[in-house]
This record gives structure tokens, C-alpha cells and sequence, in this order.
């Protein structure tokens, strides 16, 4: 039997982000809210792949993080808009191994998705706003990029090492 390239298993490991979301582990949350578990994929590939692998990879990551739940706002958008900007980051500049640089762009990617469903969600709404709701989603929205911000040193710069810096 044929070995499985890194590049393969790496992309057998994105279908694993979707069953991350749904399992969401206890010990890796802050009050229920996960780490945004499609940039922690996402950074590395559009890192080493470039702008164009990381739009698609952003839409097919974004594709299956929204088939495991029923609401209208989609991720979609913001994974799309990170995968072309990291990967045009990852080809215009040196190598970006720095724990905090990857720290800092997760924390802006989980930022931008946060916020695009909060106003994706805001629009559906129309004119059925509620205060509580702000309030939740702004909880929602600081934890999920402080729990993102804080794996993605170890997560992205683990995939970045294993999969990417030894190309076989």
C-alpha cells in the first residue's frame, strides 16, 4: 500500500475541525465557548500553500464548519478573506515561526470570523435586537479569540514543524 503523503494527512486532519467543533472539549474552553478550531487549520496551510490554496482551503474548511449547524450566518466570508491574506503573508515575508506572531494572527482571525457572524446575525435579525443578545455574543466573541490566541502557538507552530518545514 501507497504511503499517505504529509500533505494528504494533513488534509485528512481538516475533516477532523468540524467533529472538534461539535465535541468541544470541557478543558480546552473558557465558559462553554471553544478555540476556533478551522483557523487553527487554516493558519499553517495558508501559510506554506499560499493565497490562492488558502481561499479554497478557507472555503472548504467553511463549507464543512457550517454543515454541522442549522443557523443562517456562515463562516464562510472571513475564512475566505483569512486564507487569501495569510497566504499572501506567508509568501511575501520571511517565515513567520514566531509564537507570538502566530498568537496574533489567530487572535485576528478569530476576531474577524467572530465578528462577521455577529453581524451576520444582527442583520437576520433586523429590527429584533436585544441587548442580552449583544452581550452574549460579545462574551461569545472575546473568549473565542482568547482561547484561539492562546493554542495557536503551540497548535499551528506543531503543524507548521511536522508538515510543512520537512517536505518530502
Amino acid at each position: 500500500m501507497k504511503k499517505l503523503s504529509k500533505r494528504s494527512l494533513y488534509l485528512l486532519i481538516g475533516f477532523a475541525v468540524p467533529f472538534l467543533n461539535l465535541l468541544n472539549p470541557a478543558w480546552i474552553s473558557i465558559k462553554g465557548v471553544g478555540p476556533s478550531w478551522a483557523v487553527l487549520w487554516l493558519l499553517p496551510w495558508a501559510l506554506e500553500e499560499g493565497s490562492w490554496h488558502g481561499m479554497f482551503a478557507g472555503f472548504c474548511i467553511g463549507m464543512l464548519v457550517d454543515a454541522t449547524h442549522l443557523e443562517g450566518a456562515s463562516q464562510i466570508p472571513a475564512l475566505i478573506i483569512l486564507g487569501f491574506w495569510w497566504g499572501r503573508l506567508g509568501r511575501q515575508s520571511q517565515l513567520i515561526e514566531s509564537s507570538f506572531n502566530l498568537g496574533l494572527l489567530a487572535w485576528i482571525g478569530a476576531f474577524l470570523i467572530g465578528l462577521t457572524i455577529w453581524v451576520q446575525k444582527i442583520y437576520l435579525l433586523e429590527n429584533k435586537t436585544i441587548s442580552f443578545f449583544h452581550a452574549f455574543s460579545l462574551h461569545s466573541l472575546l473568549a473565542e479569540t482568547i482561547i484561539t490566541a492562546l493554542l495557536a502557538p503551540i497548535i499551528c507552530s506543531l503543524l507548521l514543524l511536522y508538515f510543512f518545514r520537512y517536505k518530502t
